[in-house]
Formats: C-alpha cells, sequence, structure tokens
C-alpha cells in the first residue's frame, strides 16, 4: 500500500469527497474532544520538528545523570507524556497528590 500510487491516489480522493460531504464535521469533533486536539496539537509539533531536521537529535530531550533540577511548574494534574525518540503512541496521565500520614 506504501508503495502503491494509485491505492495512495484512490485514499486522498476517498478522503477529499467524505470531507466535502460532511462539511464541518472535524471542527464539531475538535469541539467535542478538546483533549484529542491538544494531543495531536502537540504530536504534530513533534512531527513538524522531525520533518524540519530529520537527522538531528535534541540534546536537552535526551536523559543525563545530572538532569535533574528543580521543578517550577505544578506537578499535580493530567499530562501528555510523549514519547520523542521512540516510535511510541502518547500516553495520557494522571498525576496525584497523596497526603502523608
Amino acid at each position: 500500500m506504501r508503495t502503491d500510487p494509485d491505492y495512495r491516489f484512490n485514499q486522498r480522493l476517498s478522503s477529499q469527497t467524505w470531507a466535502k460531504a460532511h462539511p464541518g464535521y472535524w471542527s464539531a469533533y475538535r469541539k467535542r474532544h478538546p483533549e484529542k486536539a491538544e494531543r495531536n496539537r502537540l504530536l504534530q509539533a513533534i512531527r513538524n520538528r522531525r520533518r524540519r531536521h530529520p537527522l538531528q537529535v535534541d540534546r536537552q530531550l535526551i536523559a543525563k545523570v545530572d538532569a535533574s533540577s528543580v521543578n517550577q511548574f505544578k506537578t499535580v494534574g493530567q499530562y501528555w507524556l510523549v514519547p520523542v525518540i521512540a516510535k511510541v503512541d502518547a500516553l495520557k496521565v494522571n498525576i496525584f497528590e497523596v497526603p502523608i500520614r
């Protein structure tokens, strides 16, 4: 499928035909699912960065032994763990504060 130009053409044509028949669908979908829209924005930023610099690895994104620092952000909340080097889907996690008794 990857190397078949006819298949890609037909898939693109089918997608365009469907989009014309359902105007506003994706806009409404993003409004109904804001967490998925945000996840896609994050992943698209990574895809764009990889496309601009395909062989360059961001040195700040690789963990080092001495990389620990005091975090100046709110640690409790909901986050997307987005892999930058490995090809794995992003993982949505919730971080909760556990009171000490």
